[in-house]
């Protein structure tokens, strides 16, 4: 077998092999490193110092840029001396695996491919190259495992932990390859997490004070009031779980336990339209959201305000909480409305006063509008009787009373 020092000589001077007239020759799942000549389809073209380049498929690097001149280090999937094919897993593509390729992956840590056949006692049985490995069922993902069986069939990665007894026990884990792969994720992720930045990335979890977004590597946190503009009763009714989401990085702090990432999505939302204001003698109905030391809040259709204690019409010492459990419905009237940030505060015990004054109003403008159309009592009476009150009488003549009709 070729060492990597052999390659390294090769590298430093390609043509040695040839000049002795011999060429290194490759093994099925020896490592090897490269330089990338070309991008060819989906075909990187590496140059590893033999005669002939090698080949790696463009989709084992998922979302990794290269370009040429980059070095690469892999594994030889097809050791075919005029065109080498190499991989970034074993066991990519179905082929066999040997115990030597295994104990490989195990010491360079080296990812292998394998196939979930079954789901056994305390784990799974898994398929590597044909080579049957146990994987925990704590590790097979980074999250509690509930229905084992959704995992059999599925090929997936896994590092290889352990190899006993000849290569007839080997044990490995995808959750210590994902963690590892997390670690890198961070690394690289936190170096991009600057305080006003945005990012995007899919929320996993969602609590009753806010969410978790997942932004590839390393968890974000949005606080409940960061969700949207307005208020938010549950995180449920803005985003759901597995959603894309994009958010403005408001920090970036380190402490023991790891990165603390808060974000916003409310920061990147333009404001809505705030409904326009009813007048100041308009009665409401609204619905009770929520309570505050100085008060309750509603909502109404007009928006959401506070109605201060000493608003609630209650006896000295009540407890404004228990008086108006949220979920309570109630007419209120609007007292007054801040120009500049739009929050309103409301009153319930000027409702009567308002309704009183809106009645009253109402009955104004009916008397006006009923003596304009039917003129005064004077007149009717004039016109009921024939004339038996004189202009200017005041009073019937007592010797000639007006005739009543029978």
């Amino acid at each position: 077998m070729t060492t990597k020092g052999d390659f390294a000589s090769l590298f430093e001077n390609p043509t040695a092999g040839r000049e002795k007239g011999r060429r290194p020759r490759l093994e099925p799942g020896q490592e090897v490193e490269g330089v990338v000549l070309e991008l060819s389809g989906g075909l990187v073209i590496l140059d590893i110092g033999l005669g002939a380049d090698a080949t790696l498929d463009r989709m084992e690097l998922g979302d990794r840029e290269v370009k040429i001149g980059d070095r690469l280090r892999a594994l030889v999937k097809n050791a075919r001396s005029d065109a080498p094919e190499l991989t970034l897993a074993l066991g990519r593509g179905g082929g066999s695996i040997s115990t030597a390729n295994i104990e490989l992956a195990r010491s360079s840590g080296t990812p292998v491919v394998g196939t979930v056949t079954a789901a056994v006692k305390g784990g799974f049985s898994v398929d590597v190259g044909g080579i049957r490995a146990f994987c925990p069922i704590s590790q097979i993902d980074l999250s509690y495992v509930n229905e084992p069986e959704v995992w059999v069939g599925q090929s997936l990665e896994f590092k290889v932990t352990e190899v006993r007894e000849g290569g007839r026990n080997v044990v490995v884990s995808r959750k210590a390859l994902l963690e590892a792969q997390r670690k890198a994720a961070q690394a690289d992720m936190l170096d991009k997490l600057t305080v006003g930045s945005v990012v995007s990335g899919t929320v996993r979890q969602i609590g009753k004070h806010g969410i978790v977004v997942d932004l590839g590597g390393i968890d974000g946190f949005v606080h409940i009031s960061e969700l949207a503009h307005g208020r938010v009763q549950m995180a449920e009714d803005v985003v759901s779980l597995g959603e894309r989401v994009e958010a403005k990085v408001l920090s970036n702090e380190a402490n023991e336990r790891g990165p603390t990432i808060r974000l916003s999505i409310k920061a990147l939302a333009s404001p809505a339209a705030a409904p326009e204001a009813p007048p100041n003698d308009t009665v409401l109905d609204a619905k009770v959201v929520g309570h505050v030391v100085s008060g309750i809040l509603v909502s109404t259709k007009h928006g959401d305000g506070l109605v201060p204690a000493r608003e609630l019409d209650l006896p000295p010492g009540a407890d404004h909480k228990r008086a108006f459990p949220v979920g309570t419905e109630l007419r209120v009237t609007l007292v007054h409305r801040d120009p500049a940030t739009g929050k309103m505060r409301f009153s319930v015990k000027q409702v009567a006063h308002v309704e009183e004054q809106k009645n009253y109003r109402e009955f104004a403008g009916n008397q006006g509008s009923r003596s304009s159309g039917m003129g005064s009592l004077g007149d009717l009476l004039a016109e009921r009787f024939g004339g038996g009150l004189k202009a200017g009488d005041g009073k019937a003549d007592a010797k000639n009373p007006p005739k009543r009709g029978r």
